[in-house]
C-alpha cells in the first residue's frame, strides 16, 4: 500500500467537492464545527461558501516524530465560537476518517453537552475502509490505509528558526 500525496489544487478541489456532496444533500445546518487542527482548513473553507458560523473543537491524538504516532485521544472541554450558543442542526467536519475515534468522539460529546443539539452529520475528505465510523458525506473512500500527506504537513518538521531562513 503506497502512502497518498495530496497537493494544494486536489486539496482545494476535494473540500469543493465536498461541499457540493452536502449542498446537494439537501440538509439544512445551522453551525459548522470543526476539528482542530486537521479539519480547520476543510471547515473555514465550507463556513465561507455556506456562509454558515464556523465553531472549533480542539483534539489531539497524534504525537511523536513529524505528528505520525497515535495515542490517547484528548478532546477540549470547550469550543471556540463567536455564536452564543451551538446550533441545533451541526455538520461536523474534519480532513479525514482514519480509525474513526476521534470523529466518533466528538460526535458523541457534541451531543452529549451541547442541549441544543438535534442533528450532528459528519464530513470529511477521506474516509478509510479501517474506519469504526462512515461518515455521512466524504470525497474519497480509500480501501486501503495510506498515509495521506497533506501540503501542509511539511511544517510539522519545521521549527520557528529555519522558517526564518526560507
Amino acid at each position: 500500500m503506497a502512502d497518498l500525496y495530496v497537493c494544494w489544487d486536489e486539496y482545494r478541489r476535494a473540500t469543493e467537492t465536498l461541499a457540493r456532496a452536502v449542498g446537494r444533500s439537501g440538509w439544512r445546518f445551522d453551525q459548522i464545527v470543526c476539528i482542530a487542527r486537521g479539519g480547520l482548513r476543510v471547515g473555514d473553507t465550507l463556513s465561507r461558501i455556506f456562509d454558515i458560523p464556523l465553531a472549533i473543537i480542539s483534539t489531539q491524538s497524534y504525537g511523536g516524530e513529524g505528528g505520525t504516532v497515535r495515542g490517547h485521544i484528548r478532546v477540549a472541554e470547550h469550543l471556540t465560537m463567536t455564536t452564543a450558543r451551538l446550533g441545533s442542526n451541526i455538520l461536523l467536519v474534519d480532513d479525514l476518517v482514519d480509525s474513526g475515534i476521534t470523529l466518533d468522539v466528538v460526535k458523541r460529546h457534541l451531543e452529549a453537552h451541547f442541549s441544543t443539539t438535534e442533528g450532528v452529520r459528519t464530513a470529511v475528505l477521506w474516509y478509510k475502509a479501517v474506519s469504526i465510523v462512515k461518515p455521512d458525506y466524504f470525497v474519497h473512500y480509500l480501501p486501503e490505509n495510506p498515509w495521506i500527506h497533506q501540503p501542509f504537513e511539511h511544517y510539522d518538521l519545521m521549527d520557528a528558526a529555519e522558517s526564518l531562513e526560507r
